[in-house]
């Protein structure tokens, strides 16, 4: 396994009226974040915020391209971004104890906080299609480049885990310095995360390892 510390590239918030950063997606352009009682529009260039939709946001927050989906206590909300309705619910698999959230290639991926799993799930009906066990408490879920990825908090301790998707091997490990907290994860699709902080208020930005190509490949 791959260990190296994580390289925070950029310090986000905190924002004015959000105490906490729960679950964060991207949309391409703006960097979605839970806050609680809304869910918030970052623009990672200017670190300006530029739109806020009341909906109830208590975990992890996930995109399939057209729309936003939302944990809620112990459900999972379809939202529209651009007027802020719910659209649709499901139930969420760990009954409320649900952290992080991902979509890929039409599932989601739920990880269960305490529970110490990550759960991909049928976005239609909520039923659970695999279950994936982790060592460690587990946030934020993404994947990139077909690579899963997971965001761990326990104590004073945060890392990034890049996990064997079928097994739940974990393959890499970036460590946060201690009490830097990740809560949500998210993949900008290229060469870095978007990490939820937790209490701080703040999303970091964490550089991904650039991978070097097969040798002869």
């Amino acid at each position: 396994m791959k260990r190296a510390a994580a390289e925070i590239v950029r310090e986000y918030g905190p924002f004015p009226g959000i105490d906490h950063v729960h679950g964060v997606t991207y949309d391409g352009r703006h960097v979605w974040f839970a806050a609680g009682d809304t869910l918030n529009a970052l623009d990672p260039t200017s670190g300006k915020t530029l739109r806020s939709i009341d909906v109830a946001a208590h975990a992890g927050t996930a995109f399939d391209g057209r729309h936003l989906y939302q944990i809620a206590e112990d459900r999972i909300q379809k939202v529209d971004p651009s007027t802020g309705e719910v659209l649709a619910t499901i139930p969420a698999p760990g009954g409320g104890a649900d952290s992080g959230l991902a979509w890929h290639e039409g599932t989601l991926w739920v990880g269960q906080y305490r529970d110490r799993k990550i759960r991909q799930i049928d976005p239609q009906t909520g039923e659970v299609l695999r279950t994936i066990e982790s060592q460690r408490f587990v946030t934020g879920v993404t994947w990139v480049n077909g690579e899963l990825w997971h965001g761990t908090w326990e104590g004073d301790q945060s890392d990034l885990r890049r996990v064997d998707a079928q097994t739940g091997a974990v393959l890499e490990t970036l460590e946060m310095p201690p009490g830097v907290a990740v809560s949500g994860l998210e993949s900008d699709g290229a060469d870095q995360f978007f990490c939820g902080g937790g209490r701080s208020g703040k999303i970091r930005a964490v550089r991904r390892p650039r991978r070097r190509p097969a040798a002869g490949g």
